[in-house]
């Protein structure tokens, strides 16, 4: 399924990399997508930590739309017991997520499957105690019958955690001091309606009300809890930090600009100038604030 990570709600960033649906280059932009799952850690690992109270030790983990391979190691670190299986449709992302656990000598528990989901999912080794689907959900048409066939790979008492939703991520304040106050806001407006624009184009497509609980449910599975992890980086930030954030507003410019005004597109250029003053190259007061959410749900035992 080879998408773009990078759109979900941080829908301009890197980090949606599974879901974009072309040709993109996949080995290009992994270093890209690393950096990000690299500056999100700190979240990942909360998120994990809250994992484990329900699946306390997971035989087998599937990391569904792994991209590179950053949080995939993550679960091999923080579930040491188990094997874990990096699953995603761009073949380059899960050469660097071998790469990856060779260096972190988690070599001989991760593997990878690559092909499109769900389908792709059959050729497990076996049924998982933990499937982890991070926006990787939201790029497949049928979203419900996705969840369900995502069920059907748990085993009994196997636990469901979707990564859907949460707070857009915001890196500058409301007044930059430089075009309209409020350019974030407006970002954020145009991501959504092209976001709605690729879920409408997306085959097989079928509306349905993001209500993840209720969904999770009529898939045949126990709502078991859901949580919402934030990433606060404030200002003064690190350089990876502000590498992000200019490969997220570069992303933007780039993708979404004709949704903008030519004032705010103007203001754009400006902030993504290195020799300009007020861009996020060298303007003090760049942060990361954000929050992704988690749904979990369990396969019932019986």
């Amino acid at each position: 399924m080879a998408h773009d990570h990078h759109h979900a709600h941080d829908r301009n960033h890197a980090h949606d990399h599974h879901h974009d649906h072309g040709d993109l280059d996949w080995a290009a932009m992994a270093p890209l997508l690393e950096a990000q799952a690299e500056l999100f850690t700190p979240l990942y690992r909360r998120a994990m930590e809250w994992l484990a109270r329900e699946a306390a030790e997971p035989g087998l983990i599937a990391d569904v739309g792994s991209g590179p391979g950053v949080v995939s190691c993550l679960f091999a670190e923080h579930f040491p017991g188990a094997r874990v299986v990096a699953v995603d449709g761009a073949g380059p992302l899960l050469e660097r997520a071998r790469d990856r656990a060779a260096r972190l000598g988690v070599a001989d528990r991760l593997g990878t499957l690559t092909g499109d989901l769900p389908g792709v999912l059959a050729e497990l080794e076996g049924p998982a105690d933990l499937l982890w689907a991070s926006q990787s959900l939201h790029h497949l048409g049928d979203q419900r019958a996705a969840l369900a066939a995502l069920g059907g790979h748990l085993a009994p008492g196997g636990t469901l955690a979707i990564l859907e939703g949460g707070l857009p991520a915001r890196f500058l304040p409301r007044d930059i001091g430089v075009g309209r106050p409020g350019l974030q806001a407006r970002l954020h407006a145009a991501e959504e309606d092209a976001f709605a624009g690729m879920r409408a184009s997306l085959p097989g497509t079928v509306a349905e009300t993001e209500d993840w609980p209720a969904l999770l449910t009529a898939a045949g599975l126990k709502h078991t809890g859901t949580r919402s992890f934030l990433l606060d980086l404030p200002a003064p930030v690190s350089d990876e930090a502000r590498a992000y954030v200019i490969a997220a507003l570069s992303r933007v410019r780039e993708r979404f600009a004709d949704g903008l005004d030519a004032e705010d597109r103007a203001t754009l250029d400006r902030l993504l100038d290195p020799e300009d003053a007020a861009s996020v190259h060298r303007r003090p007061d760049v942060f990361v604030l954000l929050a992704h959410t988690v749904h979990t749900a369990v396969r019932p035992a019986d």
